[in-house]
């Protein structure tokens, strides 16, 4: 089980993220989740909730979480649409930005500290394996989404398995 990509990955993730979290929320105060939220909008600019739940890979129960707590902080603006009031986008308030522009280059150098060990050619051929791997997980996912549904409203993960 030690050798499968998923569980290795996630030990990496773990590892590597771990001086992350600790920076964001010793010196800043926020989550990495509220992290990933704040980087992508600063980044891609203000989008409907839906949209950064999809494009941050997070599901939206969590984002809308993340959001009301990004907006409490007064990181973010929440801006419900005029001729519906259910819609809304998100954009990083000036301080939101500022601290977005501040807290960047300090996760820029410990990623760059996490790679240091590979050369510029195993650096090459990471991001190239990387970017095949991306693509073919969302083929698997997509496939495996449509043959297999889950089962959530009988009780999902909770219910036993039966051959």
């Amino acid at each position: 089980m030690g050798q499968l990509l998923n569980f290795r990955l996630q030990a990496l993730f773990a590892l590597s993220g771990a001086p992350v979290v600790r920076m964001l929320e010793g010196r800043y105060g926020i989550t990495r989740r509220e992290w990933r939220l704040l980087a992508w909008l600063a980044e891609s600019g203000p989008l409907s909730p839906s949209a950064l739940a999809e494009a941050t890979q997070l599901d939206r129960a969590r984002t809308s979480r993340a959001i009301g707590n990004l907006t409490g902080k007064g990181l973010i603006n929440r801006i419900a649409e005029r001729h519906d009031p259910r819609r809304a986008m998100v954009s990083l308030t000036p301080t939101g930005q500022a601290l977005y522009e501040q807290v960047f280059p300090a996760v820029a150098q410990l990623n760059a500290q996490l790679v240091e060990v590979l050369d510029e050619a195993q650096l090459h051929v990471l991001d190239i394996a990387l970017a095949q791997l991306t693509t073919h997980a969302r083929a698997v996912n997509q496939r495996v989404a449509t043959e297999v549904k889950t089962m959530r409203q009988a009780g999902g993960s909770r219910r036993l398995h039966s051959p």
